[in-house]
């Protein structure tokens, strides 16, 4: 489903007011989409996360600002890595994910995942229920949501929630309805969802284990007695990426300084337990990197642009690197 994705997690650009927040996103959507990427993300979060910002960042509702992109894009896919299955009534998140693929004209997608972050849940009110609970609850809303994006008018008595004779008007304009990406990485109530309800599958795990992970993956689908090479992968990466392998590290060691940590002094065993997920280099040696992950059976790589996700020139690069590796 996701050959290049681009991921747009920060909204804290210097220089830019919040009245021109919204411009900068659009910049950086369509440049992603002039560059070789087919699918945008957002992140389905209210507060900053740690180790990107504080919750005193700025944030996007995620599907007000996907429609708004929608307008602003004209080809690539438009969805969340990932939505909360707690933020939403799974019926209405269904409607919500439709009415964007009819203003995207058939590019709208649901990223859904069992929600993890409990400071925005305790701050702004919304439930948080134990982890087997939220599992339980996802399952729920992907059997609604799946329903729901068929035309099937769904009746369900779920333990959390119900519909009756759902009715979803306007239809999806994708045929099918929007794919499901489920994201994650556990091997015991995961990746069976995954195996049984999606389309696609965002592995978060360090990049070393992402053979590891597919094997576990495809064992799932085996389980539930579906072909692995149905079920489309991809893993998160945050590419720090320079005209040289110099100015690469120099980016990395600015951004986890920022943080309190001297990456410049540490010792490669620890850097690679901090950077397990990272991409880092010129564009040579990204694609390479890239392209490891793709040889290891990934369909697809969604990056994110931690040191320098307001430059449209770094994701213009990032484009290219994708494009390079895919090519492979």
């Amino acid at each position: 489903m996701i050959r290049a994705g681009l991921q747009i997690p920060n909204f804290t650009y210097p220089g830019v007011p919040d009245a021109e927040l919204f411009q900068k996103v659009a910049d950086l959507a369509t440049t992603a989409e002039a560059s070789g990427f087919d699918t945008v993300l957002v992140m389905d979060h209210f507060y900053q996360l740690p180790g990107l910002g504080t919750p005193d960042d700025p944030m996007f509702e995620a599907y007000t600002l996907l429609g708004a992109l929608a307008a602003r894009t004209e080809r690539v896919q438009l969805g969340t890595l990932v939505t909360g299955v707690t933020y939403r009534n799974p019926a209405v998140l269904a409607k919500i994910v439709t009415t964007l693929d009819v203003i995207s004209a058939g590019r709208a997608f649901l990223g859904i995942g069992a929600a993890w972050f409990d400071v925005e849940h305790h701050a702004l009110g919304v439930e948080f229920p134990p982890i087997p609970e939220r599992f339980d609850r996802l399952e729920e809303a992907l059997q609604i949501c799946r329903a729901m994006f068929r035309g099937e008018r769904p009746t369900i008595e779920g333990r959390h929630y119900q519909v009756r004779d759902a009715v979803n008007i306007p239809a999806p304009i994708r045929e099918g309805g929007p794919p499901i990406m489920i994201g994650g990485q556990g091997e015991k109530r995961t990746m069976p969802l995954m195996a049984r309800y999606a389309d696609a599958a965002n592995v978060i795990a360090d990049l070393s284990a992402m053979p590891s992970k597919l094997a576990s993956l495809a064992n799932a689908c085996t389980v539930e007695g579906r072909d692995p090479a149905t079920l489309s992968t991809s893993p998160l990466v945050f590419l720090f990426a320079g005209d040289t392998e110099h100015e690469a590290q120099e980016k990395v060691a600015d951004f986890v300084g920022a943080r309190g940590v001297d990456w410049r002094s540490l010792d490669d065993a620890t850097k690679a337990a901090i950077g397990g997920r990272f991409i880092i280099g010129d564009r040579d040696s990204a694609t390479a990197q890239a392209k490891v992950l793709l040889d290891a059976g990934m369909d697809g790589i969604c990056v994110n642009l931690p040191a320098d996700a307001a430059d449209t020139s770094a994701v213009a690069r990032a484009g290219a690197i994708l494009t390079d590796a895919l090519a492979g």
